[in-house]
């Protein structure tokens, strides 16, 4: 992957500016939070505290960390036919034979001695690992900024239960006014004293200013129920998309890491493969001049071939174990793959149909 580090480097400005949209949106929300303990106006603070920068940002980075991993998904596959090339002779290798098989033999070895399969298994991993660690960081920081709204949300709910109870207490008071209001109103109206007349008009008109004061305290009680109520909703909403976005983290972290765990067991039988292959080929050339030897050298062989048995049945041995094991990788690869699929599915058809830029 030659764009590789170019790609990385844009997928780390992207996480940059996705995590301070994050890191802006929580501070709005926490400003709002403060505002409303101190009683102060907090619409503003709130409504500012928009998901739509966040989500975008989000999308753009998602799909940088995507074509990444699918751009190893390729690497992977042309490792896989490197191995297959390797197995077999090349051009001149084969042209050499016809003049000296064993020449033509020891020049494959030797190619096969000093390929770098070691280092493009550890550069995919290393790969691998750059990326995670990106989404690991991420990850790391959504939960951090979940738990942070949680606890704030947490505390506005508590905060919202106690005003409603308060305010439905308060609109109770009121309701019992009423009757108190009405029968004084009734007597001021058929009192023909004027001392007890005026007596009763000082009553209502106490009574009227308690009635007034207690209808402009569930005025304030009810724009600061619908205050939290708005904040309640923004918080539910961030959490929520703090929670989807670290499954989509997750879902990238899984793909990544099975992909590994194939990788190297992918790694371990072309290994093997190709060992085996060549195994087979030095045991024919000591059949070939078998016949030639001495009885040194057949006693030699014989120890060879003692050796060989065992190997190979160790080998037999252990080879349930590997399937097993090869088995389970595969099958967790294929199912973080169609997780993977499922959430990327827009991205995956990009890369499979060369649309970039359509």
């Amino acid at each position: 992957m030659a764009d590789f580090d170019a790609m990385v480097q844009e997928s780390q400005e992207q996480v940059a500016k996705t995590q301070a949209e994050i890191a802006q949106l929580s501070a709005r929300i926490e400003a709002a939070r403060a505002k409303i303990v101190a009683g102060e106006d907090a619409a503003i603070d709130i409504e500012n505290a928009t998901l739509e920068d966040v989500h975008a940002h989000t999308d753009v980075m998602n799909a940088n960390i995507a074509e990444l991993i699918m751009g190893l998904d390729d690497v992977t596959e042309a490792f896989s036919k490197d191995f297959d090339e390797m197995r077999s002779k090349t051009g001149w290798e084969s042209f050499v034979g016809v003049f000296s098989r064993g020449k033509s033999e020891s020049m494959r070895q030797e190619r096969m001695r000093t390929a770098s399969i070691d280092d493009k298994l550890h550069d995919l991993i290393a790969k691998s690992d750059v990326i995670v660690t990106l989404l690991q960081s991420q990850l790391e920081m959504l939960e951090g900024e979940k738990v942070k709204v949680e606890t704030n949300l947490s505390a506005t709910l508590d905060e919202r239960e106690a005003v409603v109870g308060e305010l439905e207490a308060l609109r109770r008071d009121i309701q019992d006014m009423d009757p108190k209001i009405i029968a004084l109103e009734n007597k001021i109206s058929v009192e023909q004293d004027a001392a007890a007349r005026t007596k009763l008009e000082t009553e209502l008109a106490a009574l009227n200013t308690q009635y007034n004061q207690m209808v402009q305290d569930e005025q304030v009680k009810l724009a600061r129920s619908q205050t939290l109520e708005r904040y309640i909703e923004k918080g539910k909403t961030w959490v929520d998309s703090l929670q989807n976005q670290a499954a989509t983290q997750m879902v990238l972290i899984n793909k990544l890491q099975t992909d590994t765990k194939q990788r190297v067991v992918l790694y371990d039988a072309l290994s093997k493969s190709l060992k085996t292959a060549q195994q087979q080929d030095v045991a024919h050339r000591i059949n070939e001049i078998g016949v030639k030897t001495d009885q040194e050298a057949q006693s030699a062989m014989a120890a060879i071939g003692t050796a060989t048995n065992q190997k190979m049945a160790e080998m037999m041995e252990k080879h349930e174990d590997h399937m097993v094991f090869a088995r389970d990788v595969l099958e967790a690869k294929a199912k973080a793959d169609e997780r993977f699929a499922r959430r990327f599915a827009k991205i995956i058809e990009k890369h499979d149909k060369n649309l970039y830029g359509s």
